[in-house]
């Protein structure tokens, strides 16, 4: 009797095992955005944090919009990892490092007329223009060096190193926000110091992140230029990423789209959307971590067919990732006043964030799904099912805010939020058995 991959194997433990290291990696992402709110926070200037809201989305919009190559390099990497190809475990790490260069080397030569187009199309107040142009235009110089994280991260984590690539990456969001801290706040550089502190940031951690992925390159260095400029296997990441790379670009068109209506709204109201869009960002990312191992153990079963595997793995994070939603939820509507009063100083910020908080609370039960079917779809590399489920999610989002936001105000844009999040979860969860049996027909 042959013996079961130990890859394949899912329980609680492995699933947790991979869970938490990557939730808890994950959280440190939105928490350096809540540490910029916080640190500009402490200049007591609405206008200030309505700048980094802004700057964050014009970023967001363009390295997320990339971010395919996150997801597309952890779902290959866990499928050649459940084929036990190594060859091809190399060539996808030099394939993806390659587009991560590329991509974000365009990203940051353009960064000016993006600028532009942005604010024409956020139109905020003149203060928070330029408070946003000052921090993008720095932000943006590490474009290529982030996208670069990206990809060794996932790699990382694709090839079963759940602990080191959790490590790398608490170490980057942790650095970043002790650099951000001492140039704001103690070298007075304002939002800029906010800004150069990420980019300090993320070189050095690319940096270290080279010494654990150079190992597997230089024992086949005679063949990188050939598994690098695999030509036939370039052009099949670049179809999967481009489905992705629109679903990425819809769900951040989604959050510039809130952010523009606030904007209309006040700086007020933008800053308090603002800092309550950071309840959301934390309960997704802690949401995130049993998602990637949901897409972890997805990617295994279909590389090696297995669909014993397929159902446990989504089984098991599910039903964990329900049960982390609802305490969330509990957590915000506990403790979100004082949440709120540690990320701004301002009063008049606190009392308009307060009097939408009950729509941050919700966002974990309400998004619980959306965040679960992208992790089993990632793994799947179903990208067409994620791209299209995405597209009618973003004009539902639209269209409710129309129809909801003159009836109740901002409550009818966080409304119009909310149903996006459900959308997205509803239609996926719908495809979901028929992807099954045509994956796993033979079984």
């Amino acid at each position: 009797m042959p013996t079961r991959n130990p890859s394949l194997e899912v329980t609680n433990r492995t699933v947790l095992a991979i869970a938490v290291p990557m939730a808890l990696g994950y959280l440190t992402t939105p928490l350096v955005g809540v540490a910029d709110t916080a640190i500009v926070g402490q200049l007591g200037d609405a206008a200030l944090i309505g700048g980094v809201a802004i700057a964050a989305v014009f970023v967001g919009v363009l390295l997320t919009t990339f971010n395919f190559l996150r997801f597309a390099t952890s779902a290959l990497t866990a499928q050649a990892f459940g084929r036990g190809d190594v060859m091809e475990l190399a060539g996808i790490l030099l394939r993806s490092c390659l587009v991560a260069v590329i991509v974000g080397a365009l990203v940051a030569a353009l960064s000016h007329p993006i600028l532009k187009l942005g604010l024409l199309i956020m139109q905020p107040s003149a203060a928070v223009a330029e408070a946003a142009s000052s921090y993008f235009l720095i932000r943006v110089l590490a474009a290529p060096i982030t996208l670069l994280n990206f990809v060794l991260f996932s790699w990382l984590l694709g090839t079963g190193r759940t602990i080191l690539s959790f490590l790398l990456q608490t170490f980057l969001n942790v650095l970043n926000v002790l650099i951000s801290i001492y140039l704001v706040l103690v070298l007075d550089w304002g939002i800029a110091g906010a800004a150069w502190g990420t980019v300090i940031a993320e070189i050095l951690t690319v940096a270290l992140s080279v010494v654990f992925v150079v190992r597997p390159l230089l024992a086949r260095r005679g063949q990188i230029a050939a598994l690098t400029f695999n030509y036939q296997k370039l052009k099949q990441m670049m179809v999967l990423n481009s489905d992705i790379m629109v679903r990425s670009f819809c769900l951040f068109a989604a959050f510039a789209f809130f952010t523009r209506q606030s904007a209309q709204q006040s700086d007020t109201i933008l800053a308090a959307n603002e800092i309550l869009l950071h309840f959301f960002m934390i309960g997704g990312y802690f949401l995130d971590g049993f998602a990637t191992s949901a897409e972890q153990f997805v990617g295994r079963a279909i590389g090696s067919g297995d669909r014993s595997t397929f159902r446990r793995a989504i089984r098991i994070t599910s039903l964990w990732n329900l049960g982390q939603a609802t305490l969330l939820m509990l957590v915000y509507f506990i403790a979100g006043t004082m949440i709120i009063d540690f990320l701004t100083i301002a009063e008049d910020v606190r009392l308009v964030a307060r009097d939408f908080l009950i729509w941050a609370a919700i966002t974990p039960i309400v998004g619980v799904a959306a965040f679960q079917m992208d992790g089993v779809f990632i793994g799947a590399t179903w990208s067409k099912d994620m791209r299209n489920s995405m597209l009618m999610s973003l004009a539902f989002l639209v269209a409710s805010y129309f129809v909801l936001f003159p009836l109740m105000g901002n409550h009818g844009l966080w409304l119009a939020l909310c149903l996006f999040l459900g959308a997205r979860g509803l239609t996926l969860s719908l495809i979901l058995l028929k992807r099954e049996r045509e994956a796993f027909q033979v079984a």
